[in-house]
């Protein structure tokens, strides 16, 4: 396993180096990432993980600095995967460059996430744009917990690189919570409730199917869960898989939501 700083490690390393699969992450490593790692390691010859906290996708300085942090435990779970490159690029070599047009969205897409965190995904489209022009791989494995990340990443670097964007299942843990770096920040008394929403919800969307106001019932079902587990949600919807459009037909469509606990933001669909 080579551990890269800069861009001059980096073009050195993958100079001659074809068939690439590239993970990219911002550290704190669980089951999820390992996951991904895995598909690389099985699909391609070569695999680069990225490990870097991007402070543009941050719409709150807070939540920046508080985002956990462990590259010590990460670096040792990466080499015993036995993976061959770990990109580990500070701010100055990410951003060393100013880009001449800015990265915007368009308002149609400005919907879940994009809807309550301001410059989020235009800092995600960014950074993806920049470490996919520097490492140049075949194929990016990312995880569907983060859908619209993954559909949003999927339309802008596919459009503009040779590069696949691979959509990989939401690893979740033995209670059904989808697997996230956040969920390192939670106390054992709200990892407990978070894990108790998930399988109401998982129960509500299955119930769903066989009624026609799904409107009403879900914000009744915002409600509910607000005073039963004390959070506060920014959505819970039911969306289009293909193009995120509001829908009523669940078999074609998914869950969203997004909601605080104990001011630590988790969001999640199924």
């Amino acid at each position: 396993m080579k551990i890269l700083l800069n861009k001059n490690d980096l073009n050195e390393a993958l100079n001659k180096v074809s068939n690439i699969g590239f993970v990219p992450t911002m550290g704190s490593l669980h089951k999820g990432h390992i996951s991904l790692i895995k598909k690389s390691l099985n699909e391609c010859k070569y695999t680069v993980v990225s490990i870097f906290i991007n402070p543009q996708q941050f719409n709150n300085k807070e939540d920046y600095k508080k985002y956990p942090k462990n590259i010590k435990k990460d670096l040792s779970i990466l080499k015993k995967l036995k993976i061959d490159f770990v990109f580990l690029p500070d701010k100055k070599t990410i951003y060393s460059k100013k880009r001449g047009i800015k990265i915007k969205i368009s308002k149609r897409e400005k919907i879940l996430c994009a809807k309550f965190r301001k410059g989020h995904f235009e800092g995600v489209l960014d950074v993806m744009d920049r470490l996919t022009k520097l490492i140049k791989p075949n194929k990016i494995y990312m995880g569907e917990k983060d859908y619209q990340q993954l559909y949003l990443v999927k339309n802008f670097i596919e459009k503009r690189y040779k590069s696949k964007i691979i959509s990989c299942e939401t690893i979740r843990d033995k209670y059904k919570l989808a697997l996230s770096s956040r969920n390192f920040l939670l106390k054992r008394k709200y990892l407990k409730k978070a894990r108790l929403l998930t399988n109401n919800l998982i129960i509500f969307k299955k119930r769903l199917k066989k009624q026609k106001n799904m409107k009403n019932l879900i914000k009744k079902k915002i409600i509910e869960l607000s005073k039963i587990y004390k959070v506060k949600f920014d959505y819970l919807e039911i969306r289009n898989r293909k193009n995120l459009k509001l829908s009523r037909k669940i078999e074609s469509s998914k869950l969203f939501f997004a909601y605080s606990i104990n001011d630590i933001r988790l969001i999640d669909n199924f």
